[in-house]
């Protein structure tokens, strides 16, 4: 299980890179980010493929945005979440979020063996102030069940 000291360290970043925002504008990444930027986040958006999206410019590659990020929120396949975090460890990203779905043992482990902090298996929205409602009732149902990070 994630500890709660991984999790506060990680959303105290206010500038993050971001990779898993969809072109279509639809997805749990859109989802994220949206209400990250809403909160003051300064998202740096990274897709292979693109230049932006909505307007917004896109990174090619994590390396292109190290300097500038305390941390990389993951929305992707877990397949795409293994190179992911190789490619932030070699970058120097120390931070890592593995949004539910984007998970993958092979890429937790990674992270352990390289000093990375991790966190996964948890909603990063759950997280940030002010969450928002549906997010909210979602922190107190897993507070109340005892699943939320100690």
């Amino acid at each position: 299980m994630v500890s709660r000291k991984v999790v506060d360290d990680f959303v105290a970043q206010k500038s993050l890179a971001v990779c898993g925002v969809s072109r279509s504008g639809k997805g749990f990444g859109n989802i994220a980010r949206n209400a990250l930027t809403s909160r003051g986040y300064t998202l740096h958006l990274v897709h292979p493929e693109v230049d932006a999206i909505d307007g917004q410019p896109c990174a090619r590659k994590l390396s292109d945005v190290a300097s500038k990020v305390g941390g990389v929120l993951l929305v992707t396949p877990p397949e795409i979440t293994r190179k992911l975090v190789q490619e932030a460890a070699e970058a120097g990203i120390k931070r890592v979020w593995m949004q539910q779905g984007a998970e993958d043992k092979e890429a937790i482990r990674f992270c352990e063996e390289h000093g990375m902090s991790v966190v996964h298996g948890e909603c990063i929205l759950m997280f940030v102030e002010k969450p928002g409602f549906l997010h909210g009732a979602h922190k107190l149902v897993n507070r109340i069940g005892g699943r939320l990070p100690a």
